[in-house]
């Protein structure tokens, strides 16, 4: 049967790719986008399904919920899962040409990204600047479906209006600038009030709005920004934020510039 044959590199790689860009929630048989695959891969939807389950056994921020999995992560899950949190932009170029390689040159394994500043490429190779590209579709895909594409301060639901936000800044954090653990969902107005230092996320994972802001009389300020001071984010279903880039934003960028 289909689901006896061994997992092979290339497959666990189309699996991962999924299990980063589809939410927790629909991680399931009845999912077409797994159907398809596991119908390319010549396996059953249960099959892949249990392989994304098992995969997820592997994500703390799934088992510090008690949401297990199958426990069922093979060594080699485990050896793939190590090497993805070691080099995010290499494993995200490697799950893409596995995507390729499967489903052929016109997929979509990453939604196009618009939400990043310009990045200074001078002195990049050709090849380099197009693993950086897709490092960033990689890391808008991770985060928004670790939030179910939604803002984690506001709740705002609308993809296009959504940014997968850099808590360690993509200039400052080489190593980190595609850990999903270093994003939040946020809207286009949170992420720009984060980026500035206008608000932050504290040690409780709830909103803390700078006190030195000049913003009397200005009802949207209040409505909008304000008025979250102090409530809890949503947190993620995968890829939690990292505590220590959340404490150097509040160190460097938050607490330094007011």
């Amino acid at each position: 049967m289909a689901e006896s044959k061994p997992w092979v590199r290339p497959q666990l790689l189309v699996a991962f790719s999924l299990y980063v860009r589809i939410p927790f929630g629909r991680l399931h048989a009845r999912n077409p986008e797994i159907i398809q695959y596991a119908t390319l891969m010549g396996r059953t939807p249960s099959s892949l399904a249990m392989k994304l389950t098992n995969i997820a056994s592997l994500d703390p921020a799934i088992t510090s919920t008690g949401r297990v999995g199958l426990k069922g992560a093979s060594n080699a899950d485990r050896a793939m899962w190590l090497e993805m949190k070691t080099d995010w932009l290499a494993f995200s170029a490697q799950m893409d040409a596995a995507i390729s390689l499967l489903a052929g040159p016109l997929h979509q394994a990453w939604p196009d990204v618009r939400e990043e500043p310009p990045i200074n490429y001078q002195g990049m190779s050709k090849e380099t600047i197009t693993q950086v590209r897709l490092g960033q579709s990689y890391f808008r895909a991770a985060v928004l479906s670790a939030y179910n594409n939604r803002c984690c301060i506001s709740g705002l639901s609308v993809p296009k209006l959504l940014i997968a936000s850099h808590i360690v800044p993509w200039s400052q954090d080489i190593h980190n600038r595609l850990n999903p653990g270093n994003g939040l969902a946020l809207s286009a107005l949170h992420d720009k009030a984060f980026d500035l230092g206008l608000m932050t996320i504290d040690e409780n994972f709830r909103v803390v709005v700078s006190s030195q802001i000049n913003h009397k009389n200005d009802q949207f300020f209040d409505s909008s920004i304000k008025s979250f001071h102090g409530k809890s984010i949503f947190l993620p279903d995968k890829f939690s934020p990292q505590v220590e880039f959340l404490a150097m934003h509040r160190e460097t960028i938050f607490e330094k510039r007011f």
